[in-house]
């Protein structure tokens, strides 16, 4: 489908729902035996594929419902509220650690991060002492606790630790509230284009730059392969079409939720699309949740294996 045609086929295949916690879209369209609802977290680049799948998949009508964490999309997900989710990967290792279920069939984005802070820091050192804001239970979190202690800091003592939504974290800096914060964009791109610095790179820990994955139930697996599989392969598709074309893909983050174009553009440059689950990508989930049991987000331990299903990214063809 030609680029030029784009807008309008979002415009017909993003459809309304209303869902506790979370926004619908637009208005329905079709029949509900050929929708699938898709969760996603609003204003992110990082998360925009499900504003794609209709140009790979016109076929199909995706209800997109915008929610405001991952944890509620995992939640959304767990329920069967939504039929998959595009979030952040420690909801679903904090989910399948209590018993959930919740598997992850592909990946999404890499980096998508920022740790960043008030003008005259120039390195993650120079926090020791002040006050730092971050969101509990995200990636983010992990990626500022292991920054700080490859230089030798405790997160619990050497700084102060602030928690707040993602969407306040450049509101809070550009108020004095808080003197840096390690966030998911656009808060850095928002806060650096205001004039703040990055205090250091968040993706110099063995976790890497992995961040967003999508994900369905177990239960969709075992009863509906054959609609994850169309969902990995669209998912897939659509995520090399974003690729392949960065000025659409800033464009509709700026027409769907109002992102300024600069914002837009910085934060995108922080992002790196995938959808393939290679060797590199499970062993850094497996850091990812090995951090999160040290940190104690979660009780227990859940083997990789447990929640991530990578037989779906495997079959995908594409061009």
């Amino acid at each position: 489908m030609k680029l030029t045609r784009l807008a309008a086929v979002v415009t017909a295949a993003v459809t309304a729902f209303a869902l506790t916690g979370c926004t619908p879209d637009a208005d329905a369209q079709g029949d509900a035996k050929d929708v699938i609802r898709i969760g996603t977290l609003k204003g992110q680049p990082h998360l925009m594929h499900p504003y794609f799948y209709a140009d790979v998949d016109p076929d199909t009508t995706y209800e997109i419902v915008t929610f405001d964490t991952s944890p509620d999309i995992k939640n959304a997900v767990v329920s069967g509220s939504i039929d998959a989710g595009i979030a952040g990967l420690p909801s679903a290792i904090a989910g399948a650690a209590s018993g959930q279920d919740v598997v992850v069939v592909a990946s999404a984005a890499d980096g998508g991060s920022g740790i960043v802070g008030r003008t005259g820091l120039t390195s993650i050192e120079d926090l020791k002492g002040l006050k730092v804001g971050y969101s509990k239970g995200s990636s983010q979190e992990i990626l500022l606790r292991l920054t700080l202690a490859a230089a030798g800091m405790d997160a619990e003592t050497d700084v102060e630790l602030v928690n707040l939504p993602f969407a306040d974290m450049a509101s809070a800096l550009a108020a004095g509230r808080i003197d840096a914060f390690s966030s998911a964009e656009t808060g850095p791109a928002t806060a650096l284009n205001a004039g703040a610095v990055t205090v250091a790179s968040p993706y110099e820990t063995p976790i890497g730059a992995a961040n967003i994955a999508l994900y369905v139930t177990g239960e969709s697996i075992s009863e509906r392969p054959e609609f994850v599989q169309e969902l990995v392969q669209t998912h897939a598709e659509a995520t090399e079409l974003m690729d392949s074309d960065h000025t659409e893909w800033v464009k509709r983050l700026v027409d769907t939720f109002g992102v300024d174009q600069g914002v837009a553009e910085k934060a995108s440059q922080n992002v790196w699309l995938r959808w393939n689950l290679d060797a590199q990508y499970t062993d850094q989930i497996s850091a990812l949740a090995s951090q999160m049991h040290e940190h104690a987000q979660i009780d227990s331990l859940p083997a990789t294996t447990d929640f991530v299903d990578t037989s779906f990214a495997e079959k995908v063809t594409t061009k």
